[in-house]
């Protein structure tokens, strides 16, 4: 008899939980099952002078599609003769200010630095600079990552010879420049530098891509994690070194983020996308792209990464009718979950379906680095 009672009493329990959520309008199956979304303002830079400024919203609830973009807008630093930039650096301790450098020499033979606001879009300082002799800039690339510190901006110089820079945020003067060859790599060792601080300031992450016999990049990738506090004070401390592998010609390390608690580097490697350990700088989780792809930035709880593509898509008239055999690049928006080790949803399309809407969707466009503010 009291086990029967025990039974009934069980029973009761569970029919009273299931009701109580029933009433709240929710089932006990949709509680367990929803996931937490997410919306943010992206900031995309791309090759036109120009950032694309994009309202996202992440629902991994959503099967089909995961990230949808609500708006489209842009924020202008210059032409495309003037200020192609890669680099997306919004200040830690302002939302509203954007540091930005260029990826290309204007036609004046200078490269730029500034800084803009993104309350107004307005360039608030525009340095111009000359090209280093050592790294005289003739041919793309320049300016392609960056990192910072409290005070100071800290482009890399993606090219040869690679170098980081360290620039007053205040005033934009340059303190310091930081040539790799100071810790051994010299001038044909290497193709292509990137980097970034981790979110505590302590460290800056540098990925150098190997470079093989046919001048190409032999998939090889040196990863080094330096002290920061020393590297803007313009002294090298190298912490830890190590080298991930993939395939020579098609993984090409480029620009990365640390998650919020520095205990991963969230890494876009060309044709692939890598999860790091940014205490050993060991691989935890490597997924193939389905476009090139080039930054990869978490979410404030690490458990999804926005990452920025390069895919192929079919090109259109200025009536945004497909071309037939008009095949061009278009920058792409795709998820990482971090918790399931898979990238979900399909590449959404950022540059061409805002060059639609200006009669230019039948050129290729490109991004690189993305930088954004998570509003929840």
């Amino acid at each position: 008899m009291k086990r029967i009672l025990l039974v009934v009493l069980v029973l009761a329990l569970i029919t009273a939980s299931y009701l109580a959520f029933s009433v709240s309008g929710l089932s006990t199956t949709s509680v367990i099952a929803s996931k937490k979304t997410y919306t943010a303002t992206m900031y995309i830079a791309g090759m036109g002078g120009h950032f694309a400024k994009a309202d996202i919203t992440i629902d991994p609830n959503n099967a089909d599609k995961p990230l949808t973009v609500s708006s489209l807008d842009r924020v202008v630093i210059g032409d495309k003769t003037t200020h192609p930039t890669h680099d997306a650096r919004i200040d830690v301790k302002d939302p509203n200010t954007l540091f930005w450098s260029t990826y290309t020499l204007d036609p004046s033979k200078k490269m730029h630095v500034g800084k803009s606001d993104l309350r107004t879009g307005n360039v608030i300082t525009d340095i111009a600079l000359d090209p280093d002799k050592r790294a005289p800039g003739e041919k793309p690339p320049l300016y392609c990552a960056s990192g910072q510190t409290i005070n100071n901006y800290l482009p890399v110089f993606m090219g040869v010879e690679g170098y980081i820079d360290v620039f007053d945020k205040k005033t934009l003067k340059l303190k310091h420049r930081m040539f790799v060859s100071d810790i051994g790599y010299k001038e044909g060792s290497y193709v292509f530098v990137h980097g970034i601080n981790s979110n505590d300031m302590k460290t800056f992450v540098i990925s150098m891509n190997q470079k093989g016999d046919d001048g190409k990049a032999n998939g090889k990738v040196d990863f080094l994690l330096v002290d920061l506090p020393s590297l803007e004070k313009g002294k090298w401390k190298v912490l830890k070194k190590n080298t991930l592998t993939g395939e020579p010609g098609k993984t090409i390390t480029f620009r990365q983020f640390f998650s919020k608690d520095n205990k991963y580097i969230f890494e876009s490697a060309g044709d692939r996308f890598w999860l790091i350990d940014a205490k050993s700088l060991r691989l935890v989780d490597e997924k193939m792209t389905e476009g090139q792809n080039h930054d990869a930035m978490p979410t404030p709880d690490g458990k999804y990464a926005v990452l920025t593509l390069r895919t192929n898509t079919e090109g259109c008239d200025a009536e945004g009718k497909a071309i037939p055999g008009k095949t061009i690049t278009d920058g792409t928006l795709q998820v990482y979950d971090f918790e399931a080790k898979k990238i979900i949803g399909k590449p959404v399309s950022i540059c061409v379906d805002c060059h639609k809407n200006v009669g230019l969707g039948d050129k290729s466009s490109v991004l690189c680095g993305i930088d954004g503010i998570w509003k929840k």
